[in-house]
């Protein structure tokens, strides 16, 4: 499977921007769907985006669309969130994981997970 390390987190005031990247170690990364999901203090990991292996595919939550980006670099091995227009409600741990599986429910279709980054947004 392959590793994942999130970056780009941080503090940011509301309507700002901030841009995730997800670096991948291993030489199968360009075969997986990768996505991003949040958890907020108290709450459940929920969907944020997704992006098919070859980047011709995205799909948003609803709380974002028109927001986020979601983008993937296969020569780079890395997969970005570039978050616009920021919500005190985005304010969570981003995790981004690869879709190591095609059966299953949501969450368990991502097989590799990062460590996650903090984003908080002040109002």
């Amino acid at each position: 499977q392959v590793q994942l390390v999130e970056s780009g987190g941080g503090l940011v005031q509301a309507g700002g921007s901030l841009r995730l990247s997800c670096a991948a170690s291993g030489r199968t990364f360009g075969r997986y769907a990768m996505a991003w999901f949040r958890q907020a203090p108290g709450k459940d990991r929920v969907f944020v985006a997704r992006i098919s292996w070859s980047g011709g595919s995205t799909y948003y939550a609803d709380s974002v669309k028109g927001r986020f980006t979601i983008s993937r670099d296969n020569a780079k091995n890395t997969v970005y969130l570039q978050m616009n227009s920021l919500k005190p409600e985005d304010t969570a741990v981003y995790y981004c994981a690869a879709e190591t599986s095609d059966s299953g429910s949501l969450l368990s279709r991502f097989g590799s997970w990062g460590q996650g980054t903090q984003v908080t947004v002040s109002s």
